[in-house]
């Protein structure tokens, strides 16, 4: 049988090389009795995958039955498998045949391989090797013959570095492995799947198909579908059902698409790129205190000079007018002063009875982040004397991060 007749049989869309490749693979070894580990993401289509296996194979005529491995409750799993003797546990009143007995010398689909128990997996590794199983409560051998056909979402190989998968298992089960494409990766068959979709809920919905005009066809390509076919089916579905225009342009397509799914952005990794987030986390504190710090500053300043022209006789009273400025009084020449960071600090004039104020020149504050930062490290290091421990705890960042920027700004300390 040809590719395309495959296709047309089972309901397929699409030409991408992936999926072709992935057919392919399962037309071949469909005629064998190996074992195939089917991987993909979820909503890709695993199942049609070994439906395909199945009906291509000699065993087409026997039973075929597809088992969701995360659905079952680990502690009935092995019943269900393998079967269970009368009064093997509490509530088994009677003996129960289990998948493997029942399928015999059919298929087995076993979906979500991965969230099989450990003792499961052991039991599972026999059948596969031996074809034997024995029911839970009993121990008498039995024999069966049945393809196994398994599915996962997840690296089995990294589940096996953890212990959470067996290795001998894995090995077993990957004779012949199927990588079926994510939607993401197949985005020329997308439209092609969506008119399919919108073709048949008009059939059962008895209506007009929807039509997608090409920026909705460009949008619906760069989405990144983490529900592969399945969600797009709903996608389709739900446009069919509440959209009362059959013309879909890309305005009306993104009312139906989560808007958190579009952001999918990679995270820079390596060099200087690669901050933890409490790293980030320290930066953004130490803003937060050196912009609240600043306005405080501001507001002090702005107090004073109003207290000053309220009151001129307090000036001579301010440290900041005798230790920095000489003659902020008329009595004496105004000079310029130099503040402990090299910015120039210009005079202001207070005339005896307070009735004007001016600037002899507008003064030049540096506004740059850096300097401001680099000013409250110097700060904070000489308040508690040089111990980085209480100064980075003052500063409100970890001493990690004081640290850094001590070398950033190359303070001595």
């Amino acid at each position: 049988m040809d590719l395309q007749s495959i296709k047309n049989r089972f309901g397929i869309i699409g030409n991408s090389p992936a999926l072709n490749h992935a057919l392919n693979v399962a037309t071949q070894v469909a005629n064998t009795d190996l074992s195939v580990l089917i991987n993909g993401e979820s909503g890709v289509g695993k199942e049609v995958f070994s439906q395909i296996i199945h009906a291509l194979s000699a065993r087409k005529h026997n039973p075929f039955i597809a088992v969701n491995c995360g659905a079952i409750p680990e502690g009935t799993i092995d019943s269900e498998l393998f079967g269970h003797e009368k009064g093997s546990f509490t509530g088994a009143l009677d003996s129960r045949k289990g998948y493997f007995e029942t399928v015999n010398g059919g298929t087995i689909f076993l979906d979500e391989i991965g969230e099989l128990p450990l003792g499961t997996q052991a039991r599972l590794l026999r059948v596969l090797e031996a074809g034997e199983y024995i029911r839970v409560g009993s121990s008498k051998v039995q024999k069966t013959d049945v393809r196994v056909i398994a599915a996962t979402n997840k690296e089995l190989l990294e589940s096996t570095q953890s212990g959470k998968f067996r290795e001998d298992l894995y090995y077993r089960l990957n004779t012949v492995p199927i990588r079926v494409p994510s939607l993401r990766d197949r985005k020329e068959d997308i439209p092609l799947l969506f008119r399919k979709f919108a073709a048949d809920f008009s059939d059962r919905y008895k209506g007009a198909p929807i039509q997608l005009e090409e920026d909705a066809k460009v949008m619906l390509m760069n989405y990144p579908w983490p529900g592969n076919v399945r969600e797009l089916k709903n996608i389709a579905e739900q446009i069919s059902v509440l959209s009362k225009e059959k013309n879909i342009s890309a305005k009306d397509l993104k009312n139906f698409l989560p808007e958190n799914n579009f952001s999918r952005l990679p995270v820079l990794v390596g060099g200087k790129a690669a901050l933890s987030q409490q790293e980030f986390a320290n930066e953004r504190e130490i803003l937060y205190k050196l912009f609240f710090d600043m306005k405080k500053d501001v507001n002090e300043l702005k107090k004073m000079f109003f207290e000053i022209l309220q009151n001129p006789g307090i000036a001579q009273n301010i440290p900041m007018y005798n230790n920095n400025i000489d003659g902020i009084l008329p009595d004496h020449k105004p000079s310029v002063s130099t503040n402990n960071y090299g910015h120039t600090n210009q005079p202001v004039f207070i005339n005896q009875k307070g009735e004007d104020i001016h600037q002899h020149e507008a003064i030049e504050e540096s506004l740059s982040i850096m300097d401001k930062e680099k000013e409250l490290i110097i700060k904070a290091l000489k308040k508690h004397k040089g111990k980085r421990k209480d100064a980075s705890s003052d500063l409100g960042i970890s001493e990690r991060t004081l640290y850094r920027k001590l070398k950033e700004y190359d303070i001595e300390d």
